[in-house]
């Protein structure tokens, strides 16, 4: 393989990455404010809420997978899989996350841990710790490819 075929490869991959960034803060290294809020300061108070992930009978879920929050509001998500699968758990606006799933069928290994995103493998926790700064409806999934269509989603709703 040449230099400047390797050059090449690389600046796609590059570019690619930073379409999947794109203006609102989707994809990885989400470090400032998004359409959905923006990383939590795990020194300072939140409310703790606690998600299970797990598969049954052909189905996936995540309990709960609805949560009520209040603009302004920090959440600690004490993550726990459940499962004999790994999971991760993706916040984000529905549109992202969609956009993302397209992503992870061509990349089925890329890995999330992000501030707004944990992936687990069986029988692990882990924590996100996130900052509701904006009202609306956000959804949150695993976005390993077949586990949302497989019920592995949830919506955050922030009043």
């Amino acid at each position: 393989m040449t230099t400047a075929f390797k050059l090449a490869a690389i600046a796609v991959l590059f570019s690619a990455g930073a379409a999947l960034a794109g203006p609102g803060g989707a994809g990885h290294g989400h470090g400032g404010e998004t359409a959905y809020g923006k990383p939590g300061d795990p020194k300072k108070p939140a409310r703790i809420v606690q998600v299970a992930m797990a598969e049954k009978d052909g189905k996936m879920s995540f309990i709960p997978d609805r949560i009520e929050v209040r603009r302004g509001e920090q959440v600690r998500f004490q993550l726990r899989n459940n499962g004999e699968l790994d999971h991760e758990l993706v916040l984000a606006t529905l549109e992202e996350n969609l956009k993302h799933a397209i992503e992870m069928q061509k990349n089925p290994d890329m890995e999330h841990d992000d501030p707004n995103a944990k992936r687990l493998q069986p029988k692990k926790t882990g924590e996100i710790v996130w900052a509701f700064t904006k009202a609306g409806e956000f959804d949150f999934s695993c976005l390993i490819p077949g586990h949302r269509e497989a019920g592995m989603t949830g919506k955050i709703i922030v009043k």
